[in-house]
């Protein structure tokens, strides 16, 4: 137990998709204790992804010990835990033992592609924008739960016996957590399972039909910050309450301090996530952007409209671990610098499809330009500017006449300012070449583990800590630096020219 003199710190359980993390943070800001274990993934077959629940709940619990251990050393207790998780992933667990059935599916998984290709063909796909505000896309946790309840063995029936439990992985580890005391989620992972109503906040009974999943599975939905139970004193030797639960993307929109409407963040890690606060109404962005919830206090929820890149980081990680070209990921922006331009290279990461704004499940990447001089540094300088172009067009999706512009919150409303985040926010070059090429500054704060923060603000709110997500921005949020655009027009003009012929080369129906 720590003693009565004890500052207090929040622990952000931050699992995702690629490693677990565990942060703890002072009221202020400071990281008082952190932790991080890589994350295995399966790939059985093309275009299937996996993780094994037993990994994820291990390298959390891991993490999470450890975090706190550096923390209380340092004189800290902690006072609440939030969680921040990979969105969509789906795991389906027994009530009974809370062993997981089957591999978690994880969101990059297309194996419920056809389906939602189906879902279009059969005219379903406006109904479903209207209650979800999402494609139907096999992104989401829908198809994901239709597939375990329908190909595991015995998982159907034991579902509509009421022996199963669904979650996407903040209520797999608030199960585990509690020791199975709480099946619950929040608004905003709920808001990418494509099953739920984000105008009046609840389970679509429709679309639940659709994808034959018995209510009985379901985790009840819970604001982003409050109380959600408190974890097995077997696991970290004391009932610590857990007060604050958010997908990644959303709890990144927290942590940057984009509480106004109109304000815009960019998260580049395993994929890219612009999200821009839309307020409190529901909005209706254009083609290929997407409305979800940013958070939900008080039962009230606050909108953001999303763009989504599936493959950002991705790219890089290809480089070094598939290809060996690169020995760290670090070494790419030494490589891009060195190069006074593309020299007309091009790579389009569609690894597992192309996300928004093209929605293209059947998309597959493509390195256009090659010739005989053609080495690595041309190689890793593709892999970043795809962040770059990928970025450009979903600015441009989201501000143009039929996006978010229209409803007066477009992404350029906040000074033209873009807020980045994730690993990839620490390459200087990459984030000039994005502010380049979207002509847009880019701002980066002090802290760029701003998902992990975002879920501990989250929790000090649900805590009591402090009195708003206002004051817990003001005590927390600093910038860095902000880089501003210095491309030609022209030149502009040329690199996205050639990066939409490669796009359209690797489109299905290109």
């Amino acid at each position: 137990m720590a003693p009565d003199s004890a500052r207090p710190a929040i622990l952000a359980i931050d699992q995702g998709t690629t490693s677990s993390r565990a942060i703890a943070f002072d009221p202020s800001g400071v990281v008082v204790g952190a932790a991080q274990e890589p994350l295995p993934q399966h790939f059985p077959r093309d275009g299937w992804v996996e993780q094994d629940p037993e990994d994820i709940w291990r390298t959390v619990l891991e993490t999470s010990r450890q975090a706190m251990a550096e923390a209380q050393g340092r004189g800290f207790a902690i006072a609440a835990i939030g969680i921040v998780n990979q969105r969509e992933t789906a795991v389906v667990w027994d009530r009974e033992t809370g062993r997981p059935i089957h591999n978690a599916i994880v969101w990059q998984d297309r194996r419920g592609a056809d389906r939602c290709r189906g879902l279009v063909a059969g005219g379903a796909a406006p109904a479903i924008r209207r209650a979800t505000g999402l494609v139907p896309d096999s992104y989401f946790s829908a198809t994901k739960l239709e597939w375990l309840l329908g190909h595991v063995d015995g998982a159907g029936a034991a579902a509509g016996r009421g022996a199963l439990a669904f979650g996407t992985v903040d209520s797999f580890l608030l199960w585990r957590l509690t020791g199975g005391a709480a099946h619950a989620t929040d608004a905003t992972n709920a808001s990418r399972t494509m099953l739920f109503d984000i105008e009046v906040q609840s389970w679509d009974t429709a679309l639940c039909a659709e994808f034959d999943v018995p209510a009985s599975v379901l985790p009840e939905v819970r604001d982003s910050a409050g109380a959600f139970g408190t974890t097995d004193p077997a696991h970290f030797g004391a009932a610590i309450p857990i007060t604050g639960i958010a997908g990644d993307q959303q709890a990144a929109l927290v942590g940057q301090g984009c509480l106004t409407p109109g304000m815009a963040k960019s998260t580049y890690g395993t994929g890219c996530f612009i999200l821009v606060n839309a307020g409190g109404v529901r909005p209706d962005p254009g083609e290929g952007i997407l409305a979800t919830v940013a958070w939900r206090l008080g039962g009230a929820a606050v909108y953001a409209v999303e763009g989504a890149i599936f493959n950002a980081g991705t790219a890089v990680q290809w480089l070094r671990d598939g290809l060996g070209v690169i020995g760290e990921s670090a070494a790419s922006e030494t490589l891009a610098a060195g190069l006074p331009d593309n020299e007309g290279v091009y790579l389009v990461p569609a690894f597992t499809g192309l996300g928004a704004p093209w929605w293209d499940a059947s998309a597959r990447g493509g390195l256009f330009g090659l010739t005989r001089d053609t080495g690595a540094a041309h190689l890793a300088r593709a892999a970043l500017e795809a962040c770059g172009y990928q970025t450009a067009d979903l600015l441009e999706a989201m501000g143009g006449p039929k996006g978010v512009g229209r409803h007066g919150f477009g992404p350029r409303s906040d000074s033209g300012r873009l807020r980045v985040d994730g690993g990839m926010a620490a390459n200087d070059w990459l984030m000039q070449f994005i502010a380049d090429i979207a002509d847009a500054p880019v701002e980066r704060p002090a802290m760029t583990e701003t998902t992990a923060l975002g879920a501990a603000l989250l929790a000090g709110v649900g805590v009591g800590l402090y009195n708003s997500l206002e004051d817990a921005v003001a005590a927390t949020w600093r910038p860095d630096r902000i880089f501003t655009p210095s491309m030609a027009a022209d030149r502009r003009k040329a690199l996205r020219a050639g990066w939409h012929a490669a796009v359209e080369r690797v489109r299905s129906g290109g």
